[in-house]
């Protein structure tokens, strides 16, 4: 009996024992609108293992047990501490938490997937932004300015780069490529207009070539812009202002109370003229749609679509010397013939599957069709004194490609890895690309370069992330492979010009939990930028995917609850710097580079509605082959700064005050020509009541006499002898107001 008594009790022991031994714990975050939440801190306070949440809101908690608490944590929701029981493993352990405000005492960088990123989701949130350019300075450190009538892509100042418009940082938009290879206006052009601001949900973005998913142009950085998922409220908007300005936006539910599933649409149009002498006759149309599907699996199927059509005229870069003697304005014009049109409709279609417990799929496909026209004129009468020097560039491309991911969670021994590995696919076909000199953009004078490119741009990566407890190490090999074919029109005889080139690109982060709220790391790696195909076939393939090596060394720190700071002290070197000049269908190589320099961050929470927030960098770029003094970068900037004071949710006021600065900068290689810098603040008010919101917008708050972009050009007026080579420059807005009304329903 005695005997029998030890052995029930041996088992009822061993059943206990297994009901409270450590498993796995499953579940799923969502917010009080049933939608799933992304990158959500899970961690075990009894065990400390800890856990992110996916894009579908899934997460896998191990040494986890019954009576376990656990904290559940994501800056702008409330943190929730729970006590699990038995039942939480048997069935989806699925948490609700409730949106608040960003409390940035709140912040535990540990817990953060990308410190950075999390910080600048805050900034869109406590400042949001209402233009495609505001979106893009969002990134810290990114500087922009617009030097063609509203219509162009910006041009991008970032690390000591005048990366025109998206030479070296890739960027994209729900995983689909923006910049444009082989363009008839300069290579990676990266024309964002497309993207309606108010549908940003999040920004990803790195500096530096440190990243396996990221391949060409990802030298300087990548930025990679995510829309959200679904709308709170529908909403009708109306912006009136100077010059003729008027910005209308329809953003609109269509799935509001059905499960599993949401839809909306935008719709944005814009127009104006500018404050120029000659009107820019500016227009853009914007739609957008994007709709969501759950499975009961928790799998996530996303359809996006959009189209965006602009046209614009524009009074062109002018020279410095006939603002001086006095025979225009500084709003005047040379040539006010300038201009163009441009659309692009897109297409990309998303998947994310739950392949089981510990693997995660994520793929998407998408097209584009791109239209491009640009008629311009730099140097007037220089060589051509009759006709002049205006040039149309034009294009017509489709743009194919794919992206998949799969992410492995795993164990190495005791040590968690994280494995992602990645392929993707590129296929640009562009017919009847065009440089050809124009007459009063109706007549075409003879044709410089007309011709169809087909590039293609195949890549596979493996990234690991092995974490050994406060110290994690990610190793990460890239693969691209690249086609570049090219049938010039303007030969006699037919042919295909083709070279091929591959390239690997290794990387190797190193990062150290010092505490909490202190993360240190060192980032190395090599990245590349392609060169123009018609660049490629005529250079016989040398010099196709020039490399840049880079590392940084920095920190993300939180010295007291409600400061955060991150720091950085980093080094790139360019193996060799083809500049493409698309305005003249030449190629200016310019040797090795190398740049080197500090970023400095800044956000403070001051009160629960007041957010102080500031960037700087600190650069020197000069050319390694040349003298000393002869050496300098055009249009490279050595400081740059950024940022303001901003009021979010003050008893319905809302608004802030903004700044950005760059300072004096070469313009050619002896700084015999320099491009002057300038600073302009912005202000914003809003106050919402109920459903309604209305608010201003006051730029160049100071009224700055400031040149948004400049450019050393040798030019000739039509009554000059000799050209002169001097700053030609386009004037930045001076004070300008814009009035808003919005009605959410």
């Amino acid at each position: 009996m005695t005997n029998k008594l030890t052995y029930i009790a041996f088992l009822l022991f061993l059943c206990f024992s297994l009901q409270n031994s450590a498993q796995e714990l499953s579940g799923s975050i969502i917010n009080a609108n049933n939608q799933p939440l992304e990158a959500t801190y899970v961690y075990n306070l009894s065990s400390r293992s800890h856990a992110h949440s996916l894009e579908n809101g899934s997460f896998i908690l191990d040494k986890t047990k019954a009576n376990d608490s656990i904290k559940i944590v994501l800056l702008g929701y409330e943190t929730k501490t729970l006590v699990l029981n038995p039942q939480d493993f048997k069935n989806t352990f699925k948490v609700v938490l409730n949106e608040k405000s960003y409390q940035l005492d709140e912040l535990v960088i540990t817990e953060q997937l990308d410190a950075l990123s999390t910080i600048s989701k805050m900034d869109i949130s406590t400042n949001p932004v209402n233009s495609s350019q505001e979106v893009l300075r969002k990134v810290p450190g990114l500087i922009i300015g617009q030097h063609a009538g509203g219509g162009k892509a910006e041009q991008l100042f970032l690390r000591g780069f005048d990366i025109d418009h998206g030479t070296d940082i890739a960027i994209s938009v729900d995983g689909m490529p923006v910049n444009m290879v082989s363009h008839a206006h300069g290579q990676g052009y990266s024309d964002l207009h497309f993207l309606i601001p108010e549908t940003v949900n999040n920004i990803d973005f790195g500096k530096g070539p440190y990243y396996g998913k990221v391949g060409d142009f990802n030298t300087a950085a990548y930025v990679d812009f995510s829309t959200k998922d679904y709308l709170k409220d529908s909403s009708v908007s109306l912006s009136v202002g100077e010059f003729n300005t008027l910005r209308t936006l329809g953003l609109f539910n269509l799935s509001e109370d059905v499960k599993n599933q949401n839809g909306y649409v935008a719709v944005e149009y814009l127009s104006g003229d500018g404050p120029f002498e000659s009107p820019q006759n500016f227009r853009r149309l914007n739609l957008f749609g994007k709709y969501v599907l759950f499975s009961p699996e928790n799998d996530k199927l996303t359809l996006t679509t959009s189209h965006f059509t602009s046209r614009w005229d524009a009074s062109g870069q002018i020279p410095q010397r006939e603002v001086d003697n006095g025979n225009i304005t500084r709003f005047g014009a040379i040539d006010d013939t300038e201009g163009g049109n441009t659309s692009r409709t897109n297409i990309n279609l998303e998947y994310h599957k739950s392949v089981n417990a510990n693997t995660i799929l994520k793929t998407n496909a998408f097209y584009s069709h791109y239209d491009f026209e640009l008629y311009s004129n730099f140097t007037f009468f220089l060589e051509d004194p009759v006709n002049g020097d205006q040039i149309r560039q034009k294009e017509n491309r489709d743009l194919f490609g794919f992206n998949s991911a799969l992410t492995h969670y795993t164990y190495l021994g005791n040590t968690p890895l994280k494995l992602v590995g990645g392929i993707g696919l590129r296929y640009d076909r562009t017919e009847g690309s065009e440089l050809s000199k124009t007459l009063n953009r109706t007549t075409t004078l003879n044709n410089v370069q007309l011709g169809d490119i087909n590039q293609t741009n195949m890549s596979a990566y493996v990234n690991a992330e092995f974490e050994f407890g406060k110290f994690r190490v990610n190793p990460a090999l890239r693969l691209d492979y690249f086609n570049f074919m090219y049938n010039d029109k303007l030969q006699v005889n037919y042919e295909t010009q083709s070279e091929t080139e591959a390239i690997v690109s290794p990387k190797l982060n190193f990062f150290y939990d010092a505490s909490e709220n202190l993360q240190l790391y060192l980032k190395s790696g090599i990245g590349f930028h392609s060169n123009d195909t018609r660049v490629v076939v005529s250079n016989m393939g040398r010099d196709i995917l020039p490399k840049a090596y880079g590392v940084d060394l920095g920190n993300v720190w939180k010295p007291t609850p409600k400061l955060f700071v991150n720091t950085a002290l980093w080094y790139l070197f360019l193996k060799q710097e083809f500049v493409y000049v698309g305005d003249a269908g030449i190629v200016e190589p310019s040797g090795k580079t190398e740049r080197f320099g500090a970023d400095l961050g800044m956000r403070y929470q001051l009160a629960d509605w007041l957010f102080l927030n500031a960037d700087a960098t600190i650069t020197k770029a000069r050319s390694v082959e040349d003298p000393e003094g002869q050496n300098y970068i055009p249009l490279a900037p050595d400081f740059t700064m950024a940022g303001g004071l901003s009021v979010s949710n003050l008893s319905g006021f809302s608004g802030g005050i903004r700044y950005r600065y760059i300072d004096d900068r070469p313009a050619n290689e002896d700084n015999s020509i320099v491009a002057e810098g300038y600073f302009v603040t912005d202000f914003n008010a809003n106050y919402s009541f109920k459903n309604v919101t209305v608010g201003f917008v006051i730029e160049n708050l100071f009224d700055v006499a400031w040149n948004e972009t400049q450019f050393a050009t040798e030019s000739r007026l039509q009554n000059e002898a000799q050209p002169v080579e001097e700053i030609h420059f386009t004037p930045g807005i001076p004070f300008y107001l814009r009035g808003t009304i919005s009605y959410r329903f």
